[in-house]
């Protein structure tokens, strides 16, 4: 299982903006998404790491748990 940030319709985002100005707070959107850690080789490792270093950002390689790795 991960979380991450959630994918908002602009009306949803609309709808959370909202409340967050009548409650004077910021919220954060999260969603559950049913993955499981995937292997990768040491060449696709490479090119993950590589792309994370350019982006500034942390890559997670996952598949959808029960499909095959």
């Amino acid at each position: 299982m991960l979380s991450s940030l959630s994918k908002l319709s602009p009306d949803e985002l609309e709808e959370i903006r909202q409340l967050e100005n009548e409650l004077g707070k910021t919220l954060l959107s999260y969603s559950s998404y049913d993955v499981v850690a995937d292997n990768l080789t040491d060449d696709e490792l490479v090119r993950v790491r590589q792309l994370e270093e350019r982006l500034g950002t942390s890559l997670v390689v996952v598949r959808e748990r029960g499909s095959k790795a």
